[in-house]
């Protein structure tokens, strides 16, 4: 309760904070509140945005598809603050999710409260080209989902995603870039986190989890940070390319896929421990309204069935181990509509029992202003173990100011 009057005050805050405004140097897109101070001593930007989707769905009963399922929801609905405290070498952001898909995920450990808070973070660049960021926010993990859920070209991201990425943690990161010649870049990332995902309030079960990525831009920066932004919206008139590694090493982590899924518990209330390591692969290539994007995943783990406290008798947790492979590519036109297609394997390790997936999926999209109005759709054809398994059909709009 306390929560839910907290953020309702903030609300009515920024309204009357508009509303007292005649007239706003700002536009749509890029905040409804840009405010600097007068002594340039801090700055705050408000942008909220939200998601609508309608979702239809024929699942295969081994015979033929059936009727169909309809689902109509607000896939994300999210107030964002950034800018900078003190100098602009300080920077900070602070995103708050209000939708059920964003606040889901309560248990003991996050003392059974709404998830609100996605990311609070500071970022200071106390040297050239070095950058030190602490706080919750994204780890430097695949490039499908560190693109912001508002700047994608299909309504979601893919299964590669959804089954190997490592989301949000709490912790520190350190970030460096350097020129290797002409154009050429090359940016580094480490970071140090607790390994359980967002909002844990009760300690750090386990041990640490540590990320390393590097990136190489080898014709020069995207425009508009485009490797981080999929579409090719600015129509960019050389080939930009970005390639990254990324290696993280969850150390007795306790959870089934690292920062989520269920907590392995034994018997006794004591948690199972096991080291999982995730691998990433990926790229974005951008070259005149053609966009590509692949992705390659892999999670090993030291011991993936949990076992109880005897050492040998199961306790039904498996951690997700396996690896996916996710190709995408679109066209841009000069009437800003798009066409998309992505094709996605997903192969799980024998010991989890989870049968193999492929995805084939056809998108259209109209940027009415970028990825800050658009309307999108696509399907979706899923096989299980190389059987019909299911079609999904989705269209939706995104709206940020």
């Amino acid at each position: 309760m306390k929560s839910k009057l907290t953020t309702l005050a903030l609300l009515l805050c920024i309204v009357s904070y508009v509303n007292a405004q005649e007239i706003s140097d700002t536009s749509f897109g890029k905040g409804l509140i840009n405010f600097t101070a007068k002594d340039s001593s801090f700055s705050i930007k408000f942008a909220p945005r939200f998601q609508v989707r309608s979702v239809s769905s024929w699942d295969h009963d081994g015979d033929q598809y059936g009727s169909p399922d309809h689902n109509f929801i607000v896939r994300r609905a999210r107030l964002k603050f950034d800018g900078y405290a003190y100098s602009p070498k300080l920077r900070y952001k602070i995103e708050l999710g209000l939708s059920n898909r964003d606040i889901s995920g309560a248990n003991q450990f996050n003392r059974n409260t709404p998830r609100y808070i996605l990311d609070a973070v500071i970022m200071w660049n106390f040297a050239a080209n070095w950058e030190l960021w602490a706080g919750q926010t994204k780890l430097p993990g695949n490039v499908e989902r560190v693109v912001s859920s508002g700047n994608l070209q299909l309504i979601d991201r893919s299964l590669l995603n959804s089954r190997f990425n490592i989301d949000r943690d709490l912790g520190i990161q350190i970030r460096h870039k350097s020129n290797l010649g002409g154009d050429f870049l090359m940016r580094e990332k480490l970071s140090i986190s607790q390994g359980e995902g967002r909002n844990v309030t009760e300690g750090n079960e386990g041990g640490l989890q540590y990320t390393a990525r590097v990136e190489f831009l080898p014709f020069g920066k995207f425009k508009s940070k485009g490797d981080y932004s999929q579409a090719d919206l600015k129509r960019e008139d050389k080939p930009k390319l970005m390639v990254g590694f990324t290696y993280n090493l969850n150390q007795n982590a306790v959870r089934e896929r690292g920062f989520a899924g269920d907590y392995m518990f034994k018997s006794d209330g004591s948690l199972y421990e096991t080291d999982q390591t995730t691998i990433f692969a990926d790229a974005m290539f951008k070259y005149k309204g053609i966009s590509f994007m692949g992705e390659y995943a892999k999670r090993t783990a030291d011991d993936p069935v949990a076992v109880d406290i005897d050492g040998t008798t199961p306790t039904g947790d498996i951690v997700l181990t396996g690896n996916a492979l996710n190709l995408q590519a679109g066209y841009l036109f000069k009437s800003n509509y798009e066409v998309v297609g992505r094709f996605t394997t997903v192969d799980f390790e024998s010991v989890t029992g989870t049968l193999p997936r492929e995805q084939y999926t056809l998108g259209a999209s109209k940027y009415v202003l970028g990825h800050k109005l658009k309307v999108q759709s696509d399907v979706s054809y899923t096989t299980l173990d190389g059987n019909d398994d299911n079609i999904t059909f989705r269209i939706g709009f995104d709206l940020h100011f």
